[in-house]
């Protein structure tokens, strides 16, 4: 990317919020992931209007990322702006039974939020390592429930800089999908409609789902969660248990024998090693059973 960009960015965002070849494995949950060109931090929406205006002029590829908990970054990087909404757009308000969130708060910080005021609803996602913002890109979802449940609205901004509110039934939600990626929309604001409830059952019931993660998940080990899409009918974990794929590796990425849904890296693992076993897995399962796994994990760069 020429300085001429990068020069251009930094009079948009000041001080120390943009860095040029920034390594995302310090921005992934996987830990692992090349340099980006650029990586811009945001601290208010008023930034990212105008550097969303700047980048659609240029041409310039770029793309939107939150605590990058469902994020796999070749090893050879990323050639556009990578650009973060996470601390600097995190604010979380409470009014009734509804919760107004910024895009770049964890959901762990809601759920924690809606127990605080009694409002039941959101315990499904208390232990989903994600922002607000990529909830809704994917519909996130566990345990039952799924953001659409609970979602009345998003604000949302275009690629040109210019907003939008949208209803639930114009997010389009489906299963691990919404309009966002199809529409290049990046998610700024989301209002969640809850019900109220009794503080003490909400308490239990989110040390319950707690209890289940740690019991069933691999959550000592970076990973990205479920690795794929749960197929029609069955579970992707159970096919590649089946497929006796369990503990099966590729460097030092890993099946996951508490998981069989998880891809885990084993302390050494590179991009391509996660990407090598989940094109083996694909595989195996598809000549085993005829069903072809879906990634749930977003791939950046060139792999």
């Amino acid at each position: 990317m020429n300085n001429a960009v990068l020069n251009e960015v930094k009079k948009i965002i000041p001080g120390d919020r943009v860095c040029r070849d920034e390594p995302m494995n310090r921005h992934t949950s996987f830990r692992t992931g090349g340099p980006a060109d650029i990586y811009v931090s945001i601290a208010g929406f008023d930034e990212l209007q105008r550097l969303l205006s700047f980048l659609y002029g240029t041409g310039e590829d770029y793309v939107v990322i939150g605590n990058g908990s469902n994020l796999l970054v070749s090893d050879r990087g990323y050639r556009g702006v990578v650009i973060e909404l996470l601390s600097g757009v995190s604010e979380i308000s409470v009014e009734q039974n509804t919760i107004n969130v910024q895009a770049g708060a964890l959901l762990s910080r809601v759920s924690d939020a809606a127990m605080k005021h009694s409002l039941s609803g959101f315990e499904f996602a208390s232990g989903v390592p994600g922002t607000v913002g990529g909830a809704m890109v994917m519909n996130a979802g566990a345990y039952g429930g799924e953001m659409k449940d609970i979602v009345s609205g998003v604000r949302v901004m275009d690629k040109k800089g210019e907003s939008h509110l949208l209803s639930n039934e114009e997010m389009c939600f489906g299963y691990r999908s919404s309009i966002i990626r199809e529409k290049e929309y990046v998610v700024m604001e989301t209002r969640f409609s809850l019900i109220n409830g009794d503080q003490e059952e909400i308490k239990e019931k989110i040390r319950d789902l707690s209890g289940r993660r740690r019991e069933k998940q691999p959550l000592e080990f970076p990973s990205a969660g479920s690795t794929f899409k749960r197929p029609e009918n069955n579970f992707a974990g159970k096919l590649i248990m089946d497929a006796g794929l369990a503990g099966f590796s590729r460097g030092g990425a890993r099946v996951s024998e508490k998981h069989c849904g998880f891809i885990i890296n084993t302390g050494s693992a590179v991009s391509d090693d996660i990407y090598s076993l989940i094109k083996e897995v694909q595989e195996r399962v598809f000549a085993a059973y005829g069903v072809m796994l879906e990634p749930e994990v977003m791939m950046l760069g060139d792999f």
